[in-house]
């Protein structure tokens, strides 16, 4: 097998069902993801102050980290709402479980908008508050593993990077949206108003979002790749049971594979405009603007990423992203540390250039690493386990390490290790992987008994 031919350029007009794929995917991963990062920037913006209230008036720099762990709880959550989804939609399709993760990840965005605070509601409200955030996590689990999949199984072969990269920027463009929206009511409210009302309304906003999503997501067709393995009834009647037997190395390589994007990106999303407010004292707008700023690069370097990858190949396209972070991410640190808003954004908008190209072909490359009938609980628990290693505490460690030593340039070694352990990982993943047969894995086999007899 040559993986050039599936690595082929040649011209190729995209129908009206795969616009409406890409349009279905990238629209519902940016409202999920919008929620969660709106939840994010809350933390650390108010929900310190508003919701842990005890621990702000004996200690404010741990009632910062309880708040940025509230992110991490959700985190935990994930593998069990992979599993579900990976069950649901290995049985029952892709579709049906990216329309219940968006009402069950906005729904919770919807209540959190409404939650009183500790002065009202006293223990209990930061209670609900956390298992609003499980409910969230839950659908999270779900939803990346299904619209990466619809993406990518409705794809040519030569362009499964270009069209897997739309659901991946669906990250970056939920982040411009949350993000936007909170420099906006920080310019139209004041500092009491904004803590009084003003963070709920993004969370509210949601509501409209969520009919949004719905709308576009029950238009889109399943997955021709689920339909033909269903007409020929090979589902797996326990995925979950052949993942963890059969092809564990891959799951717990793709957890490791994401984990480093995962943590630097919830540095992009959160840490850093909180960072710029709380430490170096400089104006939320300001923060703001350089996270919009790195927003944009994210978004772009994220696209390229995938496109890429259809070219030179995904390992190398994910080599090269985090060896830009590991050189990257511990000189930033004196760039951000100026607390000039130009070197504060350039330090970011750098970053993400490594983030791009090792998040974009991220659906294509999960996709090609297992077989149809258990792919959906794959790439979702790996996801999700990746989630827990890197971005769930990333920003609660990231505050410790501050905290505990003073020195801004230790969280970018922290970084620096994780892709290490994330640029090994992904070296491992064989690279004739690449263009495989999605649809009854007879490529895959055929590799397997040319390397067993090798």
């Amino acid at each position: 097998m040559s993986q050039t031919i599936y690595l082929s350029t040649e011209g190729h007009e995209m129908t009206r069902e795969e616009k409406k794929v890409l349009a279905g995917t990238l629209v519902g991963t940016t409202i999920e993801w919008y929620d969660f990062f709106i939840y994010a920037q809350a933390a650390g913006f108010v929900l310190a102050v508003l919701y842990f209230e005890p621990l702000g008036q004996e200690n404010q720099a741990l009632a910062q980290i309880v708040a940025w762990a509230s992110i991490g709880i959700s985190f935990l959550f994930r593998p069990l709402g992979a599993i579900l989804a990976g069950w649901l939609g290995d049985r029952f399709g892709r579709k049906i479980v990216l329309v219940i993760t968006l009402m069950g990840m906005g729904g919770a965005t919807v209540l959190i908008g409404l939650l009183p605070t500790y002065a009202t509601l006293g223990i209990a409200a930061p209670m609900i508050l956390i298992f609003l955030r499980i409910l969230q996590g839950l659908s999270a689990g779900g939803e990346w593993g299904g619209a990466a999949l619809l993406s990518v199984e409705h794809a040519p072969r030569h362009k499964r990077g270009l069209f897997g990269a739309y659901p991946q920027i669906g990250v970056p463009l939920g982040m411009l949206l949350a993000t936007g929206f909170m420099f906006g009511l920080n310019a139209v409210t004041t500092e009491e108003q904004f803590l009084e009302w003003g963070w709920r309304v993004p969370f509210l906003f949601s509501f409209v979002l969520i009919i949004v999503g719905y709308l576009i997501r029950v238009k889109v067709d399943e997955s021709p790749v689920f339909t033909e393995m269903k007409e020929r009834k090979k589902e797996s009647s326990a995925p979950l049971k052949e993942l963890v037997t059969t092809h564990k190395k891959y799951t717990f390589l793709a957890a490791l594979i994401f984990a480093a994007n995962n943590a630097a990106g919830y540095l992009v999303i959160a840490f850093f405009a909180a960072y710029g407010v709380s430490h170096l004292g400089m104006e939320r707008t300001e923060t703001l603007i350089a996270s919009l700023i790195g927003g944009v690069g994210w978004f772009g370097f994220t696209l390229f990423g995938g496109w890429v990858s259809d070219r030179i190949g995904r390992v190398r396209t994910f080599q090269i992203g985090y060896g830009i972070i590991i050189v990257w991410v511990v000189p930033m640190w004196f760039l951000l540390d100026t607390a000039s808003l130009p070197l504060f954004a350039l330090a970011i908008f750098v970053l993400t250039v490594g983030l791009g190209p090792s998040y974009g072909p991220q659906s294509a490359l999960y996709a090609e690493m297992f077989p149809v009938a258990i792919r959906f609980s794959g790439v979702s628990i790996g996801y999700a386990l990746g989630s827990i290693i890197g971005g769930a505490f990333a920003a609660t460690i990231a505050q410790t390490i501050l905290d505990t030593t003073g020195k801004s340039w230790l969280i970018g070694v922290y970084i620096a290790a994780l892709a290490v352990m994330s640029f090994l990982a992904v070296s491992v993943v064989p690279k004739h992987l690449q263009g495989i047969n999605l649809t009854d894995d007879s490529d895959r086999e055929e590799l397997t008994i040319l390397k067993s007899s090798r």
